[in-house]
């Protein structure tokens, strides 16, 4: 009998973490596509939570209940899994860094770096280590610097820090804060995603994209891993995310393959 009443208290406890919405923790340049995701995921629905991985990586630690993390570099989830708090981390997508202008300013990729250099445009960026698109802005400044020497100075100096910090401005729904930022004046360049570029450009056809020359360029990879003790459903997400038909999704909104399974 106790037998028995064990049982079923265990399907009724499966049954109730069935009912449960997956809480995904994504980098922001992940909503479009992951939303889409998770719409086509079947085995139960998902919470999703987006801002910059670093700042999500904090809460994370701190002890807040995500039991999925997707964040923009692998060194965030990594460092969850290193503390015993993450799974294995797992490379699912791919994204890279362009320039994003405004119609106004006269730029393409052989002058992008003249054009961040001139102390007339206003470059914006987003907040390093709060975000990891700041990290490779910064990595982008370093590459410049030994394509000429002297860069590295003035560029970081002069970047702006309008997103990815805990007191950033954050734009209304169906917006993208790097078009909001641009048409308002804050900056004539953003560093950003090409992924989040292209979403800008879709808001206002006149936004330029400027593809960062090759001496310049630098890419980003990004980790999925699952928080230790996470119901059975999130890892399921997890390789849905990773799944040809995830992948697909991913890539209709521009990112690159990670690893497939």
């Amino acid at each position: 009998m106790k037998q028995l009443v064990g049982l079923i208290a265990g399907l009724m406890l499966m049954h109730a973490h069935a009912q449960e919405p997956v809480r995904l923790y994504a980098a922001g340049s992940l909503r479009a596509a992951l939303d889409e995701v998770a719409a086509a995921f079947t085995e139960g629905k998902v919470q999703a939570v987006y801002g910059a991985s670093g700042l999500l990586r904090e809460r994370i630690a701190k002890g807040e209940s995500a039991e999925v993390f997707a964040s923009a570099n692998m060194e965030h989830p990594r460092s969850l899994e290193k503390d015993g708090r993450g799974g294995p981390v797992r490379l699912f997508a791919r994204n890279r860094l362009c320039g994003l202008a405004s119609s106004s300013l006269s730029v393409n990729s052989q002058s992008l770096l003249d054009r961040m250099l001139d102390p007339a445009v206003k470059l914006g960026t987003s907040t390093p280590k709060a975000d990891p698109s700041g990290d490779y802005a910064w990595e982008l400044f370093q590459k410049a610097e030994r394509v000429r020497p002297g860069s590295f100075q003035p560029l970081s100096q002069k970047a702006l820090q309008l997103v990815g910090g805990p007191d950033s401005p954050q734009a209304p729904p169906g917006r993208t804060v790097y078009g909001m930022l641009l048409e308002q004046g804050k900056a004539d360049i953003f560093l950003t995603y090409c992924t989040n570029a292209l979403q800008a450009r879709k808001e206002n056809p006149a936004f330029r994209i400027v593809d960062v020359p090759p001496a310049l360029a630098v890419g980003a990879d990004y980790g999925l891993t699952v928080i230790k003790g996470s119901k059975p459903q999130a890892e399921r997400f997890a390789q849905f995310v990773l799944s040809r038909a995830g992948q697909d999704i991913l890539a209709k909104h521009g990112f690159a393959p990670g690893d497939p399974q």
